[in-house]
């Protein structure tokens, strides 16, 4: 006799068919400069990987949640044009990420009208940190433009009238030169709201004089005085300060609005050296693996 109860959810692989979709669509339909490295690849995949978490995952419940990596490593056995290389595909995913820790970040430090509080994003998953909205750039993406769609991306607001291209602090750490523009004089009554799924769980203004100036760790990750964990935030704080400062004689404009520590959660929910002249020809991309594990 069978037992009666709650039904038993399995998570499922995303079947062949739609990688079939997400090859085609994603991948085989890029142009053709996007396909002659595995890194840019990688990161046409990576955007197959976000489709795939923001549509089908939602429309079914029972879909395998999968990190980039897994999902990279179906990608490669699903699309036919991607499948002979798919025994490096460990070494492929290594230069990626390492590619990705050298492309530039670009975003913004938004500012109140009393340049006393600045708004941060906090992550998605589980443990995320607060940081100052912000991304990496396209390729040939000016850094002005970048910082106006990753704000735009993460918080729904447009900085585009506000940004000053002269105004902005920037740091080298490591590869990756990360650029942040001021924008000041935002009222603390705007509502900001993420554009993209799965990315930004809570958007909130943080007091400038309570964000950490130094990391005892050396690390971009670290807490502040209030005990709040902070990414990527610390390196940018004492120039600001200093950048505030010198606007002291204009900050007579203060904002009176009631300040509320209003959170807004968001619905359920790294160059690579090897590979640079990819292309889809099988005997000269693995004479360059052998050479490269040698």
């Amino acid at each position: 006799m069978a037992r009666e109860g709650n039904p038993v959810h399995r998570s499922i692989l995303p079947p062949q068919e739609l990688l079939d979709d997400l090859c085609s669509r994603f991948v085989l339909n890029a142009p053709e400069e996007e396909l002659q490295s595995f890194e840019r690849i990688l990161f046409l995949v990576e955007q197959a990987h976000w489709f795939y978490e923001d549509n089908t995952m939602e429309k079914n419940s029972n879909m395998k949640p999968l990190s980039l990596r897994e999902f990279a490593s179906l990608m490669f056995q699903s699309c036919a044009a991607l499948r002979p290389y798919i025994a490096h595909i460990d070494d492929i995913y290594k230069d990626f990420t390492t590619y990705k820790t050298s492309v530039p970040v670009t975003g913004a430090i938004i500012l109140d009208l009393s340049h006393e509080r600045c708004l941060l994003v906090k992550g998605w998953k589980v443990g995320a940190s607060w940081s100052f909205p912000r991304g990496k750039k396209s390729k040939d993406e000016e850094d002005h433009h970048c910082a106006t769609r990753e704000v735009w991306e993460e918080t729904g607001f447009d900085v585009s009238k506000l940004l000053k291209l002269d105004d902005y602090l920037e740091v080298v750490i490591g590869q990756q030169r990360i650029r942040l523009y001021i924008i000041s004089g935002v009222s603390n009554d705007t509502v900001f709201a993420p554009k993209t799924k799965r990315e930004i769980s809570e958007i909130k203004w943080h007091m400038v004089d309570e964000l950490p100036m130094a990391s005892t760790e050396m690390s971009l990750l670290n807490r502040g005085p209030t005990g709040v964990k902070y990414f990527m935030v610390w390196p940018f704080v004492r120039p600001l300060r200093a950048w505030i400062s010198k606007q002291i004689p204009t900050r007579g404009c203060k904002d009176d609005s009631s300040i509320k520590d209003t959170v807004v959660p968001v619905a359920a929910e790294v160059p690579g050296k090897s590979f640079r002249d990819f292309k889809f020809d099988l005997v000269e991309i693995l004479q360059i693996l052998e050479e490269n594990l040698c």
